[in-house]
């Protein structure tokens, strides 16, 4: 049996203060997080060893199996990423690149804060994202999904980074796959992944992910609402 964590108490008590969502838009109830995922839609991943927390961390498809790695290797870091984000267009997948200091730094900030919550706007109100940031790997998936299914909840959007160019060229591929394209549009998708690097990445933006992992009590979702520019509805 999972130990719920009280995370989930704190953030749904403070989350009842935004039940009055448009009529589009779902409640932000917050179950336990998610450390399980047991069924992967997402094709050219498999299941491997588990990590300290218990979730099971996807396998992604070897670089070299995407790309030439040995032909893009005498390429700049400019060519190789165009190159990688040309493959993905029309591909049903989502190609983005970053700078090596960069991934550093998420990877450092993800390790000692690994869960946020970022809210997906859709017409007049919104759907609540709970992201799970282990690298190599991001994941998404609906709060409200994950309430209802529990373990048997399957992320929406998977990222994975690859670091085979990082030293040599300072550059890290990301490549993104919507799992449910009846849940999640390419074009979110995206949205969702600058969206989250951003609050990793940006120092005033962090300050909102360690309050969330480190001072539950004091964190507060309409934060989130604001630094988006989105109303609190």
């Amino acid at each position: 049996m999972q130990r719920v964590s009280p995370i989930w108490r704190i953030i749904a008590s403070k989350a009842r203060c935004f039940s009055a969502v448009a009529p589009t838009s779902k409640k932000l109830h917050q179950p336990e997080i998610p450390c399980d995922f047991l069924k992967w839609g997402s094709v050219g991943f498999c299941r491997t060893s588990r990590f300290a927390t218990g979730f099971n961390p996807l396998q992604p498809k070897p670089l070299d199996s995407i790309v030439d790695v040995h032909r893009l290797k005498d390429r700049y870091p400019e060519d190789i990423a165009s190159v990688w984000d040309d493959y993905h267009i029309g591909r049903g997948h989502i190609g983005a690149s970053m700078k090596a200091k960069l991934y550093h730094l998420l990877e450092h900030r993800a390790s000692e804060c690994r869960y946020f919550v970022i809210p997906l706007w859709r017409g007049r109100g919104y759907t609540t994202m709970f992201v799970q940031v282990q690298t190599p790997h991001m994941l998404f998936t609906g709060l409200e999904d994950y309430k209802a299914r529990g373990t048997q909840a399957a992320p929406y959007f998977t990222v994975s980074f690859y670091t085979e160019f990082a030293e040599s060229k300072d550059l890290v591929l990301i490549r993104g796959d919507v799992v449910f394209t009846s849940k999640l549009t390419d074009e979110e998708a995206k949205w969702l992944l600058e969206t989250a690097q951003s609050f990793y990445l940006n120092d005033a933006r962090y300050k909102l992910v360690e309050r969330f992992n480190r001072e539950t009590r004091d964190f507060e979702f309409k934060d989130v609402l604001q630094v988006l520019d989105m109303p609190i509805l």
